[in-house]
């Protein structure tokens, strides 16, 4: 997908006015390359999910400079008309819960978002099988969301973030709710993603188990970001090459026993 990814600048967002002002954030920068995934951490209240909703177009910050693969669509405004559009199609959204539609079948709660988008039904759908395919949920195409497992719902949640092809993934916290083994999973599977769709990643995590897995991360307290390397974990990068397998087939119930 090229362009800068995601790229963010002296981003501030301020709540109310006056004395009651609340500075949620207060400058922030961060950059994160095509093909990169990066960890974004911090307490409760040190703003991450502020900053999240002003990269997804949910709010609006105050000042600041934002830029989404090869557009700028923010600089002190809204640089861009139609704010539900860029959603749709340059931002990919995974989240700790799938919020998959439980009356559309596993290939319509990922074909659904080109078919919005304009896509004609049949290209909609062969992305979207050609995704549930890479993430080892092909044969499941047909299944209503109640008959998968939690791990297979949050990979066809991953494929529906992917299938418009978006510059930019924002995953928010999307390994709470699995345990180590699927949760790794997960982690190699936005990796292996980010690399082969160029797509920048930013994954916002409270979860210890994976954080010693990214290779950069930006820590935000009051407001405020600060980049850090990664502290590289032996136990980590071996449990996370164990969900790469030699023949290139992503991670999933290939054992018979479904994730």
């Amino acid at each position: 997908m090229g362009g800068t990814g995601i790229r963010i600048e002296g981003l501030r967002k301020r709540y109310g006015s006056g004395d009651t002002a609340v500075d949620a954030l207060k400058g922030v920068d961060m950059h994160v390359a095509p093909g990169e995934v990066v960890g974004l951490i911090g307490p409760s209240g040190s703003g991450k999910s502020t900053l999240l909703k002003c990269l997804g177009a949910v709010i609006d910050p105050t000042a600041g400079r934002m830029t989404l693969g090869d557009e700028v669509i923010y600089d002190d405004g809204w640089r861009v008309r139609d704010l539900r559009a860029l959603r749709r199609d340059k931002i990919g959204f995974v989240f700790q819960a799938p919020y998959l539609i439980p009356f559309l079948d596993v290939t319509d709660n990922v074909a659904l978002l080109p078919m919005l988008a304009g896509v004609p039904n049949a290209e909609a759908r062969d992305r979207a099988r050609e995704l549930l395919a890479a993430l080892d949920v092909g044969h499941r195409a047909r299944a209503q969301p109640s008959q998968l497992s939690g791990g297979e719902q949050q990979r066809v949640a991953i494929a529906r973030g992917l299938v418009n092809r978006p510059p930019v993934i924002l995953a928010d916290e999307p390994t709470a709710p699995l345990d180590s083994e699927r949760a790794m999973a997960v982690v190699h599977i936005l990796n292996e993603m980010a690399r082969r769709y160029e797509t920048a990643i930013i994954v916002v995590t409270h979860d210890e188990k994976i954080i010693p897995t990214f290779k950069r991360i930006y820590q935000i307290r009051d407001g405020v970001t600060h980049e850090q390397v990664a502290k590289s974990s032996p136990v980590a990068a071996v449990a996370l090459a164990q969900h790469a397998p030699s023949n290139g087939v992503l991670p999933g119930s290939v054992s018979g026993s479904p994730r």
